[in-house]
């Protein structure tokens, strides 16, 4: 549900032109905006199916809650690392005036809220413990 928020966000982020003075660079930028935004939602999109992947492991079975919080926090590292990049990229793009730190802690978030949702999934679906 989170990460659905998330996308909502980004969804709505994009901006339009001000002046027709402008207009020829402002579509040059939202051409990049809107790259940079497409690339974001890929990597989204290819984090959550990796991790979908690693939900669905049948060596998960018998794992507590926090050892597949451990596992799935070291899954995916190429996927999670596009997906943070590409979602910083997006908010340079967006909100080039706004620290570059507070863009990366707002894609940490962003992956670890993807990690917080598939083992909260994990735990709501297994079988109970005997």
């Amino acid at each position: 549900m989170r990460m659905l928020m998330v996308g909502a966000v980004l969804v709505m982020m994009t901006s339009a032109a001000m002046t027709c003075s402008v207009m020829a660079d402002d579509d040059d930028a939202k051409d990049g905006a809107k790259g940079a935004q497409k690339q974001a939602m890929q990597g989204r999109d290819d984090y959550w199916h990796c991790l979908a992947r690693e939900y669905s492991r049948d060596s998960n079975q018998g794992l507590s809650e926090q050892d597949f919080g451990r596992s799935v926090a070291g899954a995916c590292p190429s996927e999670r690392q596009y997906y943070r990049v590409a979602l910083l990229d997006y908010l340079t793009t967006q909100y080039p005036n706004i620290d570059a730190g507070a863009h990366l802690a707002t894609a940490n978030r962003a992956v670890e809220s993807a990690q917080k949702d598939i083992v909260t999934a994990f735990v709501k679906h297994r079988p109970p413990q005997k």
